[in-house]
């Protein structure tokens, strides 16, 4: 298997900078093919403006939507787009590895979704599991603050995690056809005991990526004009 391991934190040395050098170790261990972007490192524009174009459609006035068409039609992205949608078409799994900061992922991962997964090439026309990356698979890997999950929860005051999570698993990564993984979080201020339990935790589920459980997100034929047809659980 192809796997694309986007990795999006500032410090080498850091908690996530050792996951993602785990995950490239436990996969090519197992026999799978492992692409890095390595965002910080490749210094990625995370702005996503008319740089983004060898060439515009429209110079009078910038319509991103438009132009991420027309290049996705005439091969007019620039080379640092292209060279991401051309690991993206290579890869079987996309493997996400960054912080939560803000309950957000770091910007520069934004800039990320926002060139990379244009109009026309991840999306568009079909969109959730008609989405074009349909057939792929992806998964979140994610640090926290604390040392534990005491704040979220349906009571916590960080609330529930996978409400923090929805905007990246749901309307970017499933938006496209992704198959979406559930998720690997690890608290960054576990103590050394806990954390050998995540990081081994980890190398298993690293082990057996293709057999993971997907997240049972509902298809299109569930909904009309946007509203679920039935109330059913998924």
């Amino acid at each position: 298997m192809n796997v694309l391991l986007v990795f999006a934190h500032p410090e080498p040395l850091s908690l996530n900078g050792a996951l993602k050098n785990i995950a490239i170790d436990e996969l090519q261990k197992v026999g799978h093919s492992v692409m890095v972007s390595d965002l910080y490192e490749m210094n990625f524009k995370a702005v996503a403006d008319k740089n983004d174009f060898l060439e515009l459609n429209n110079s009078d006035k910038l319509n991103y939507i438009k132009e991420q068409y027309f290049a996705n039609k005439n091969g007019t992205f620039v080379e640092e787009i292209k060279l991401e949608q051309e690991k993206i078409q290579k890869a079987d799994f996309i493997l996400f590895q960054f912080p939560m900061w803000w309950s957000d992922p770091p910007a520069i991962l934004k800039g990320w979704f926002d060139r990379v997964l244009s109009y026309g090439f991840s999306y568009g026309p079909g969109v959730y599991d008609q989405g074009n990356l349909k057939g792929k698979k992806t998964m979140l890997s994610i640090t926290t603050g604390g040392d534990d999950f005491s704040d979220y929860g349906d009571f916590g005051i960080k609330g529930k995690m996978e409400d923090l999570l929805f905007n990246v698993q749901h309307e970017k990564l499933y938006f496209t056809g992704l198959d979406v993984i559930e998720p690997f979080i690890m608290p960054s201020g576990s103590d050394d005991e806990k954390r050998n339990e995540y990081i081994s935790e980890y190398r298993n589920r690293l082990r057996t990526l293709e057999t993971l459980p997907v997240i049972p997100f509902r298809p299109l034929s569930d909904y009309e004009n946007g509203q679920l047809k039935t109330v059913s659980n998924v």
